[in-house]
């Protein structure tokens, strides 16, 4: 008990003398100590350098000590001049936080960055304005990283070679990616051999080609994010053990665009998001046990494209109403299941008022398997004839996969539905 004793007061003693040994310094542009590379290169592990408003052009600045870079006042820090990244973090327990920081360099050989963060943990970036970076954040090799509240915002007038991503992660893990805006950048996040993660809440808007772009990345999470405006919403390739939930994903549009792609997965979840206005909402291609469930699919062009090559897919208590297509396939992809879900085009009855339809929905049509072997043929999609033909095919099925149906549909979309 002694010895626990002396243990636990020598403790305290050295977080004391920590404490007292931790210093605070001070830049300020219009002051004494102007220039931010001398004060960090002096300060110890475990001080603050607090940084007032004004422009800070230094080139590169590194950061390669424990500490906390706290602006005052939104001060810039333009790394103009610099190797091409602004700040390069090279050491753990690091904070950045209340930058306007810009100036990185163009490269096809370089990951230049805003904030650079290699080989170093638990490093938080926190409330800062990324303007117009190649990559705004690139972590790699990094455990534990945060990044919250930060506005990232890219150059429009780009080309596509002249962008890289927003928040980019390689061979991370444990990483939270919260609150954060991101737009105008190639992707806006991007995760390769990222796991056991959480984005949170953030926007990814007006971004070339994805919103979130994820490979080999498992056991990861994303929940409540609004994906808006990308060439794609979200691409989700190579991993398992994925959970998506209560995400928007709205007005992503492209010839090949699409709200989800998940293409070979394994046990993922899709729970209780809204697909509103995108080309495909979701397509499914070489998925493995998916639940895809309480979703709102809503005025997409194609709600649900199913590739033949997925199996043990679950779709229950979806909503779909206002779609071009309800579903696609390009084959027969008779080992997955619907049951359950509410379908705009039912037409069918309900006897015993139990809520579900007396007799199973077939929601793939003849011309939507027509389309996807002759896309062309779209141009014919609202035409007297394709709706004739779609009706002779509930009517009579004979060309559509016979096992594709959903044995209770919905009478009504389930109590409580958003955005309906």
């Amino acid at each position: 008990m002694k010895f626990l004793l002396r243990t636990f007061l020598l403790a305290l003693a050295l977080s004391a003398v920590a404490a007292l040994q931790a210093a605070t310094w001070t830049v300020n542009a219009s002051g004494k100590v102007k220039k931010l590379a001398p004060v960090l290169a002096s300060a110890q592990a475990g001080d603050t350098v607090r940084v007032l408003e004004g422009i800070y052009a230094e080139g590169t600045i590194t950061i390669d000590k424990p500490l906390t870079l706290i602006g005052v006042g939104r001060p810039v820090i333009d790394g103009t001049g610099g190797d091409g990244n602004v700040i390069i973090v090279t050491a753990s327990d690091v904070t950045v936080q209340g930058f306007l920081i810009r100036g990185t360099k163009v490269s096809n050989m370089k990951d230049n960055a805003g904030i650079e963060v290699e080989k170093a943990d638990n490093v938080k970036v926190i409330d800062n304005v990324m303007e117009h970076c190649f990559f705004a954040l690139h972590f790699a090799n990094a455990r534990n990283p945060t990044v919250l509240r930060n506005n990232i915002v890219g150059d429009p007038l780009q080309a596509e070679t002249s962008r890289a991503n927003g928040i980019h992660l390689w061979h991370c893990s444990g990483a939270t990616i919260e609150d954060n805006e991101i737009q105008d950048h190639r992707d806006g996040i991007y995760f390769e051999f990222v796991t056991d993660s959480h984005v949170r809440r953030n926007k990814s808007l007006n971004n070339l080609r994805y919103g979130l772009h994820f490979m080999f990345s498992h056991r990861d999470t994303y929940s409540d994010n609004l994906f808006q405006d990308n060439g794609a919403g979200v691409a989700v390739m190579f991993s398992k053990n994925v959970d998506m939930s209560r995400n928007r994903f709205i007005r992503n549009r492209g010839a090949s665009s699409y709200g989800i792609l998940l293409k070979e997965i394994n046990d993922v979840k899709i729970d209780s998001n809204i697909f509103i206005d995108n080309t495909t909402a979701l397509l499914v291609d070489g998925c493995n046990r998916a639940e895809i469930r309480g979703n709102i699919f809503r005025s997409n062009g194609w709600a649900l494209r199913l590739f033949a090559n997925a199996t043990d897919c679950r779709f229950t208590g979806n909503i779909f109403t206002g779609n071009t297509f309800d579903m696609s396939t390009n084959g027969d992809p008779v080992f997955n299941s619907f049951s359950g879900n509410y379908w705009d085009r039912y037409q069918g009855y309900d006897l015993d008022h139990d809520g579900t339809g007396d007799v199973p929905f077939r929601p793939l049509s003849l011309f939507a398997m027509v389309n996807e072997r002759m896309p062309y043929a779209v141009v014919l999609s609202r035409s007297l004839l394709t709706q004739l033909l779609d009706q002779a095919e509930r009517l009579v099925p004979s060309m559509t996969p016979e096992g594709l149906e959903d044995d209770k549909p919905l009478m009504k979309p389930p109590h409580g539905s958003r955005n309906l």
